[in-house]
């Protein structure tokens, strides 16, 4: 049965949003809070540096290369099943994640988090595409949905911060429970259930190659971010990539795949795509050096750095909830390229920045978290949009692991690019007489130069590591706001074409 495009929704459907908030916050919040238990954890557990990337990256790896599997997952057995499911086994990693005895177990239940973690954001967008008919009604609710996950990174780490000072560091991963407890009371009775009751068997050898082609794609990427172009970063994306080739022919040979490949041709889901890619690739390779600026060059505590990062929470939210008002007036389109360009200004003014630049730090920050958040609204909401109810969930996983390639490039690319403008910099103006060891500490990091500088008593040292931090980020967000224009650009021509056409 066909429905309405126009069927307004009704207060059980405005209660199930309300929801559906929680596990998006979950989800955000957990992505920029577990950085900053890294000090303290380190102190209780003692763990290797790899021990200690691997706390870090394992959920990440796991939540990316299983969205499109349990976003499709759920179109077969129920959103709302796979939902509470996965919620389930989220709280139960996370209170094992707290009270981990051992790195080891920490690492395990960050494992079974990202896991779980990958339920949760595709159902919730899919639940959305099916509760919400009328397309206002629907963009209304996706600017909702982008609001609540741009704010829950930015309190993150104000609430991480505030439970670090007053408890122990296990303390963050417990932030998740209550919210996952109230969901789990209230959405058997206010969210309803959707499933494709056509759908076939679950291919699993699919799954199986889709998991491992995204796995080693995003572990190739995340180790070019840590370490650098290498041998091993390089066999990973090439592997992967070869796999992702055997994976889309068997999709094109199955009657019923893991993934419709027909989706792919529906009017605006490619630039749609495309504006999610470079709108998450610009953003997270930009805030990468935000929190650095703020600690490392004005000297702020992590609490203060946190604080400062609101403009962008409010850039955030006014934009997203600016979304569904303009989408009257002007197309979906025009609104997805202006969000681009909104993005684009902030990027460059940060080319602007000093030293001392806190006011004009907050104004792009605002800017770029508005555009990139108006973009995101607007993007996915035509990606999942464009699939039928039934196929939600995959539409949902694609659109959901665009923006997780889109933030790993962004963070191994730009977060390249400025390495080697710093290093550079660094490099042509260490004072002799430093060790080799001291000399090392100063190019690999501005936190790593300005403790350095402390220790031998030289602010000399920490002030030019401070204006090659500067430098470095100018000629960073010059390239990323010119590649964000030329894709504003791009997305504008192809949705105009696709106006005219239509």
């Amino acid at each position: 049965m066909t429905i309405p495009s126009n069927l307004k929704a009704t207060r059980r459907e405005w209660l199930g949003l309300s929801i559906l908030i929680l596990p998006t916050l979950i989800v955000s919040m957990d992505m920029t809070v577990t950085y900053l238990a890294l000090p303290v954890l380190s102190a209780a557990l003692h763990p290797t540096s790899a021990e200690l990337l691997w706390i870090t990256d394992i959920f990440g790896f796991f939540e990316a290369s299983l969205l499109i599997v349990m976003g499709s997952l759920g179109d077969r057995i129920g959103l709302k099943k796979l939902l509470l499911s996965g919620a389930s086994a989220f709280t139960g990693a996370s209170v094992l994640a707290a009270f981990a005895p051992s790195v080891f177990w920490l690492i395990m239940a960050r494992a079974v988090m990202g896991i779980a973690g990958a339920t949760l954001l595709p159902t919730v967008l899919s639940l959305i595409r099916n509760m919400f008919h009328d397309d206002r009604q629907r963009t209304f609710a996706m600017g909702l949905y982008t609001t609540c996950f741009s704010s829950g990174t930015m309190l993150g780490p104000i609430i991480g911060g505030f439970l670090l000072s007053h408890f122990w560091w296990g303390s963050i991963f417990l932030i998740p429970v209550p919210l996952i407890l109230v969901m789990l009371f209230t959405a058997p009775a206010l969210l309803p259930e959707f499933k494709d009751v056509h759908a076939k068997s679950f291919d699993l050898f699919s799954a199986v190659l889709l998991i491992c082609a995204t796995l080693l794609a995003i572990f190739g990427i995340k180790q070019v971010a840590q370490n650098g172009w290498s041998f091993l970063p390089l066999g990973c994306i090439s592997v992967g990539f070869a796999i992702a080739l055997v994976f889309v022919r068997r999709q094109k040979s199955l009657t019923d795949p893991l993934i419709d490949l027909s989706l792919f041709k529906r009017r605006g889901l490619p630039t749609a795509l495309m504006a999610l890619f470079i709108g998450l690739f610009s953003w997270a390779g930009i805030f990468l050096f935000v929190g650095q600026y703020l600690q490392s060059v004005l000297g702020v505590n992590s609490f203060t750095a946190g604080l400062w990062m609101l403009p962008g929470a409010a850039g955030s939210i006014i934009l997203c909830m600016f979304a569904p008002v303009a989408i009257k007036y002007v197309s979906r389109g025009t609104l997805i390229a202006v969000g681009l360009l909104v993005l684009a200004t902030g990027i460059l003014l940060l080319s602007g920045l000093t030293t001392n630049s806190l006011a004009l730090l907050a104004a792009a920050t605002f800017l770029i978290s508005g555009g990139c958040g108006l973009t995101v609204t607007l993007g996915i909401d035509m990606v999942v949009a464009s699939a039928p109810p039934n196929k939600a969930g995959a539409a949902a996983g694609i659109a959901e692991t665009s923006t997780n390639f889109g933030i790993a490039l962004g963070v191994a690319l730009l977060g390249s690019l400025w390495t080697a403008l710093y290093r550079g910099a660094v490099s042509k103006n260490i004072p002799a007489g430093l060790s080799p060891r001291d000399a090392d500490a100063v190019r690999n990091t501005i936190g790593g130069a300005v403790a350095q500088a402390g220790k031998l008593h030289q602010p000399a040292l920490a002030n030019l590591a401070r204006q090659a931090f500067v430098s470095s980020l100018h000629t960073t967000a010059l390239v990323a706001a010119f590649m964000v224009f030329i894709v504003a650009v791009l997305v504008a021509v192809k949705f105009n074409r696709k106006a005219v056409q239509a």
